[in-house]
Formats: structure tokens, sequence, C-alpha cells
């Protein structure tokens, strides 16, 4: 959130998520300004939470941060990436996670999307490849839902044996989070189905970064460019984008089917959606719960014939909409304000000491 102000963090250009923040970079001061905490609206945590977890200096600093804001009677927010694990320790910040659950949320308890490329703006001149309503609907998606995809082997055992025990609901006292297993029960069934058409890439490793392509023979940033195109071709091929957790719980090709125009499928695994107070998610996907897995694809099919032709047309262009107002870089902070309003945050009379 600060990038505007400071300057963003150094990038590695090999990764594909290098430039994501550019135009938010540039852009940011528009919607924003930094000032003294007296006349703040809040105060901004300048660093990932989940990094004041590595020890107890930092936890401590990141305390007295929160409090200090707390007693000027002003709310802070923090920000922080992967699954929450712990309660925020101080009563009047916002929390923003990537990845969090919805049985277990706080008022003051929101969701923000992991951030990747704007390919709209990088591989289309900013202006969706647009698709006409076809008869049945075209799934895509293009990842790794292990054992999906990879070869026999020491990994493929381990998939299946892990798919097992959280069929069998062994999962829930060995493991944090149940994994892929939501992720391929869709795949399976959707494969199956004859009321959609299908086009599924099935990937052997879960990201296209320099570290995760150390054993490739070709050059590696040739390699991860055509990985990556081959990523953004299924999206923007596709009418709906299958849209399910992995290890943590939230999907980025969430965002990233908004951002392309796609209309998401989002598997419901007690998520929590960016903005859900002001939102009708219900409008711009469709939603499956994980006991619903099973009928994924009539209750795809179903939304699907429930659309006319202009109706399919304009939701692909809403759906770009709500990306660019709500969940790019710009949309999400643009917007911060609105999290205020709605939360529920204690503050006491700012001292006059």
């Amino acid at each position: 959130m600060l990038f505007p102000f400071w300057g963003k963090t150094s990038e590695d250009l090999e990764d594909f998520r290098s430039g994501r923040f550019d135009d938010y970079l540039e852009n940011g001061q528009s919607f924003q300004e930094m000032t003294s905490l007296e006349k703040a609206d809040v105060a901004i945590f300048p660093a990932y939470w989940h990094l004041t977890q590595k020890d107890e200096g930092s936890l401590n600093r990141g305390i007295q941060f929160l409090e200090m804001a707390k007693q000027t009677g002003k709310p802070a927010a923090i920000l922080a990436t992967g699954d929450r694990t712990q309660d925020v320790p101080v009563d009047n910040a916002l929390a923003f996670f990537t990845s969090s659950f919805q049985s277990r949320r706080k008022p003051t308890e929101f969701a923000m999307p992991e951030w990747n490329v704007d390919f709209i703006k990088t591989e289309f001149d900013g202006q969706i490849p647009v698709r006409q309503k076809q008869a049945k609907p075209t799934v895509g998606f293009c990842g790794c839902a292990p054992p999906l995809g990879l070869p026999f082997g020491v990994k493929n055992l381990k998939a299946m044996l892990r798919i097992g025990s959280d069929l069998t609901r062994l999962s829930r006292w060995i493991f944090y989070r149940s994994g892929h297993t939501t992720r391929v029960r869709a795949l399976n069934a959707l494969t199956k189905s004859l009321l959609i058409t299908t086009d599924f890439i099935l990937r052997d490793q879960f990201a296209f970064t320099s570290k995760r392509l150390q054993g490739v023979p070709l050059d590696r940033k040739e390699h991860a460019r055509q990985l990556r195109s081959e990523f953004c071709q299924n999206l923007v091929n596709s009418d709906y984008v299958l849209c399910a957790s992995g290890y943590e719980n939230y999907s980025i090709r969430f965002d990233e089917a908004f951002s392309c125009g796609r209309i998401p499928i989002l598997i419901d695994t007690d998520c929590i959606l960016p903005y859900d107070f002001a939102i009708d998610w219900d409008h711009y996907c469709v939603r499956i719960k994980e006991h619903e897995l099973s009928s994924i694809s009539e209750k795809v099919a179903d939304f699907h014939d429930r659309l006319s032709a202009q109706e399919f047309v304009d939701l692909q262009h809403e759906c770009r909409k709500l990306y660019q107002q709500w969940l790019s870089p710009e949309g999400f902070f643009a917007n911060l304000h609105q999290c205020l309003k709605n939360a529920n945050v204690s503050l006491p009379a700012p001292s006059k000491s």
C-alpha cells in the first residue's frame, strides 16, 4: 500500500508477477496521501504482519505500533499474505489477509487479493477478448492439481495418500489444510460431464518463478514466458474458470479470471471475499459449496442457461469492470475507506498529552 510514497521493493524480473504494482505506483497518490498520525484516517503498519511472527522483538514492535495508534484514537491496519493463523493482538486493528475463514472471521477482518500482472493490459492492449455465448459453456483450468497430471512416482503416491486421508477425514488430525482435494474433485466431476466443454491443462509444478525452473533444460526466461502465455490463453479462451483453493484458503485464479473478463467458478471452502459487504459476488460468479461438488456441472450449466446471449457478453465486461474498480491494486486501496466505515472498531478518546 505504501509503494506510491516509498517506491516498490526490488523485483526479480524473471518472476511472473514482476510489474504488477507499476500502475498503482504511478497513480496511488491521486486518491490517498501520507500525513502525520494526528491528521491520518488510518495508521498502516509498514510491513506484512506475518513477518512479525518470526521473533519476539518484531512482534513486540508491531504491537507497540498498533497501541500507539489506538492511544491517539486512530484505527490501524495490517496486511498479511497466507492463511490467518493467529488473532491480531490489538482490538483497534483492521486485518487484511489473502487467506482466511468465514467461520472464524472477526468484525475487523477483511480479505485482499493476491495480485498478479494484469494480462489485459500486458497482452491485449487493455481490451478483453469478448466471447459469444455457445450452447455448452467452456470451463478452463491451467495449473497444478496433484495427483492429476503427475507421472507415477513418489509425488504422485503422496498426493493420492493425502486425498485419501482427506476423503476419510483423517487429514484433520495431520494437516492444517486439506490441500488440493476439492480442486481434484471439481476437475474430475467436470471432466465426466456432458453438459460442458472442458479445457484443462494440468501441470506438475505450482508456479512459474525462477526457483521452480532450475531443472528446465531450455532457457528459463523463455520457458517461464511460454508457461505463463499458455496460462493466459487458457483464461481468455474459456467462458468460465475453475477457482479452487490449494494449501491456503484462497485462489489467485479468482482475481485473474475477473481481470480477463471471465466468470469464475468459485469452490467456496469457507473463504472470505474482498468487499463482500459491498459486492454481490453471486451475480458475477458461480459459487459452489464443497458439499455440492457432485453437482458442479449442473450448476454451471444452469447459470449459463439463465443468461441470454447479450447478458453473457455484458457479464464479461462487468467482470472486467469489477476487477478494475475493486480488485486491482488501485481499485482495492481506493476503496479501503469503506472497510473503515464497515468495521466495528472500538477506540479510546485521543490523548491530549
